[in-house]
């Protein structure tokens, strides 16, 4: 497994694998890792259904209205692409996922939490019980794409000789948009299964409740729609090259190609490894997945808190996966939070700007904020 280093902004390492919780539990593996995916390198600059519940007061709507009617949110947001994360989000709160693009500093501000780190901690220690990490040096877009290709290289080999693998990328195109993730393990159980087990670390010795576990369900759903595609052969080249803006022939840098030639890969343009990475799937034979699993384990003590299959309903699942997407294509509104589920903003670190609170009536979001997290 590759870590790739060099030069970037602070706002590139926010990760792939990342995005924080009000209670600083991760919906995905969390970042702050040396080989997390660069978001303003990888996809552009960030900016930044339902019955609507209480919302903005009318002039607050129409100016949102306003904004929306030109451009749909993935195109002020400037995305080719979503991460699992961001639609995972959205079953917390639309608004929340939102004000990540519109306010970067107060995401990055997170990640600096010691609830976080440790998390961080916790996944990067699990990932190098079954991978040796070494360091590569990257400069451009297409050298940290194709050291996650190459890493996914490796992983396809592992999983074909029985092996568990860890932050295997998975990346493809769901309900028209291009969709990427980090899928935390994947092994195979004594009856031959291939399980996803999504590792979700706690700050409190307990399950999460309804409202984050309903997001963690929706990822490793996601996950699967992603990895099975993969396998399936139905990622395309055209695909890629255009929804991560990279261009194929572009040189890799010295640190990448000699990390490639100590796996026996010989390229010499990212377009190399991708054809590589592409034929490797469609000829690899590896199973769809066929058992989801969310593991939680305390952050303090690194004690398993418990674990939980997920069934798998993929009609149900595109269905919810169609209705998130919706704001993304400009279709609807972002929905805040139902009245009670207002406990969620006395723990949101983006509510003095959220029109969602502000708008309600007379304060009628704050009810019910003896509640929390368990």
């Amino acid at each position: 497994m590759a870590e790739k280093t060099g030069a970037s902004s602070a706002l590139e390492d926010i990760s792939d694998a990342e995005l924080l919780n009000l209670e600083s539990e991760h919906l995905a593996r969390s970042g702050g890792r040396p080989d997390a995916a660069k978001d303003v390198a990888a996809g552009g600059t960030l900016a930044a259904g339902s019955e609507p519940g209480p919302g903005p007061s009318p002039a607050r709507k129409r100016k949102r209205k306003r904004d929306l009617s030109g451009r749909s949110p993935m195109e002020r947001c400037c995305r080719r692409y979503l991460k699992v994360t961001e639609v995972c989000g959205q079953s917390w709160c639309e608004l929340q996922v939102l004000y990540g693009f519109e306010y970067p500093l107060v995401l990055k501000a997170e990640k600096e939490r010691a609830e976080v780190k440790a998390g961080a901690s916790i996944h990067l220690a699990r990932e190098r019980e079954v991978h040796d990490v070494v360091q590569v040096c990257v400069v451009t877009r297409e050298d940290r794409q194709a050291v996650k290709f190459l890493n996914l290289l490796g992983m396809i080999s592992a999983l074909q000789t029985g092996c568990c693998v860890r932050e295997l990328p998975a990346i493809g195109m769901l309900e028209g948009v291009f969709m990427v993730g980090v899928i935390d393990e994947l092994r195979y159980s004594d009856k031959g299964e291939l399980v996803l087990n999504e590792l979700k670390t706690r700050r409190h010795k307990s399950l999460p409740s309804e409202a984050q576990a309903k997001g963690h369900r929706l990822q490793v759903g996601l996950y699967k729609l992603l990895f099975d595609g993969m396998v399936r052969g139905s990622l395309s080249r055209d695909q890629v090259v255009e929804h991560l803006e990279l261009r194929l022939e572009r040189a890799l840098g010295p640190g990448v190609l000699e990390h490639a030639r100590n796996l026996g890969f010989r390229v010499a343009a990212f377009g190399d490894v991708l054809d590589l990475l592409l034929v490797n799937l469609k000829y690899c034979e590896l199973p769809c997945i066929d058992l989801l699993r969310l593991e939680y384990c305390h952050q303090g003590s690194g004690d398993i808190v418990g674990s939980q299959d997920v069934p798998f309903d993929e009609d149900q699942l595109r269905a919810q996966l169609r209705h998130y997407l919706s704001f993304w294509f400009g279709q609807r509104e972002p929905r805040g939070v139902d009245i009670e589920d207002a406990w969620k903003c006395r723990m949101c670190s983006y509510a003095e700007h959220c029109e969602w609170r502000r708008g309600s009536s007379q304060g009628s979001v704050t009810v019910h904020t003896d509640k929390k997290l368990k």
